[in-house]
């Protein structure tokens, strides 16, 4: 059963719990209403298993941080003491004049030392959790935006070589009538048939390819959801936040978002070791009594005495001390990293616009004006040759655009979820 927590966070793409609500209840039932990137992102994160985990990782982080910095529960102990083991009486205890049975009461009191670090750390596993949690909304999201690019971009690709088909057909045509009149020959005949069935292939592929990504994107989103019509992209020439935003907030990223936990923690043991220098307490008190004598009781106050902290304590210290060292650096190499990660993508997502750019106004354009001179001079008397290597020139353009358009979006929908506050 699928368990849907929605928590109030700005966001560009605003949905409440409502919304999510309804659109899940909506899909598999009008599976034909236009399935948007950003409704496939919340319907993804609504039924994502990992996020459940996640949230039962909270919940169990909760419950460590309740119970952490107490006392550990007191010990209640009971028994013989001085009981007969040899002679006409043992094991019996009436039959020993000094046995006694006790009844006691202890209690371990640690420094208050050793209950804060306690507390720091459980504060710690609770916000790992919570950032493990959000980096898994966080990959879903990242994951049912690439599917959904996938399969409209496998509809895209084609679309383009639907396209196609009527020019093959009226090459077939022409072929046969100059075959027919005595000026064509039986080589462009076959060529041209070879070609409308490698289109035919070609087609067989891309069908291939868009039922492969409608299965990649019902892993997601369902197969009701899946098999819906995909709406128009959002605008991939604009970013829901800006690049330089994106550079100064290396920390808040996903790939980054546990790493404050990280080193919370590895304060939280540093914490516990300077703890360890503190002396913690414990009390017992017994009741003893043996028949026909007064009752006795005995408290004993107990201390632990760090006499040796050179060889124990300092050194646990200094190992934690080193550790937090290491995970400081190790987060300061994973900023620089991811840095340089989003300097990339920005990078790859700008050359892809400008390649979309340029093969949408003037290589596609250009591909078919020179298909379709080649045909014309081939209906001219010219030789069917040239419209061969146009032709397959013109799938080449169109099917390159269009992995052009797919990494594109890839690389937009990596960029726009890397921040949670930009992810609803």
């Amino acid at each position: 059963m699928s368990v849907l927590r929605c928590r109030p966070r700005g966001a560009v793409f605003p949905l409440s719990c409502a919304t999510v609500l309804l659109a899940l209840l909506a899909f598999p039932v009008l599976a034909a209403v236009p399935l948007t990137l950003q409704q496939a992102a919340v319907l993804a994160v609504a039924r994502a298993p990992l996020v459940q985990a996640g949230h039962a990782r909270e919940d169990a982080a909760r419950a460590d941080l309740d119970r952490a910095g107490r006392w550990p529960d007191p010990r209640l102990d009971f028994g013989v003491q001085n009981l007969p083991v040899q002679g006409p009486g043992a094991f019996i205890p009436a039959a020993g004049s000094m046995t006694m049975r006790t009844v006691g009461f202890s209690q371990e009191i640690p420094s208050g030392a050793k209950l804060s670090a306690e507390r720091a750390g459980a504060r710690a596993g609770e916000a790992a959790a919570s950032a493990e949690t959000e980096q898994a909304r966080l990959h879903t999201r990242q994951a049912a935006a690439a599917a959904w690019v996938s399969l409209w971009a496998a509809r895209r690709a084609r679309e383009q070589l639907e396209g196609l088909e009527r020019q093959n057909a009226l090459v077939i045509v022409a072929a046969k009538a100059r075959l027919a009149g005595g000026t064509g020959s039986t080589a462009d005949a076959l060529a041209a048939q070879a070609a409308q069935a490698e289109l035919a292939n070609r087609l067989d592929q891309a069908d291939a390819t868009v039922a492969a990504a409608r299965a990649a994107l019902a892993r997601w989103v369902g197969a009701a959801a899946a098999q819906a019509t995909l709406a128009d992209p959002p605008d991939f020439a604009r970013l829901p936040v800006t690049a330089a935003h994106l550079l100064q907030s290396p920390d808040a990223q996903a790939p980054l978002l546990g790493w404050t936990s990280r080193e919370d923690r590895a304060e939280a043991a540093l914490q516990s070791a300077r703890a360890s220098k503190h002396p913690g307490w414990n009390v017992n008190l017994s009741y003893g009594r043996v028949p026909g004598l007064p009752a006795l009781a005995t408290l004993m106050v107990g201390v632990r005495l760090p006499l040796f902290p050179a060889h124990r304590e300092d050194q646990d210290i200094l190992a934690r001390r080193a550790d937090l060292e290491a995970v400081r650096a190790e987060r300061e190499n994973a900023r620089r990293a991811q840095i340089e990660a989003v300097q990339r993508l920005l990078a790859t997502w700008q050359g892809y616009g400008r390649q979309v750019q340029r093969d949408r106004d003037t290589l596609l354009a250009l591909a078919a004006d020179r298909s379709a001179a080649a045909l014309a001079a081939y209906r001219g008397g010219a030789s069917l040759q040239p419209w061969l290597e146009a032709r397959r020139d013109e799938i080449t353009t169109r099917l390159d655009y269009v992995e052009a358009l797919k990494a594109w979006g890839d690389s937009w929908a990596e960029l726009a979820f890397l921040l949670p506050e930009y992810a609803q």
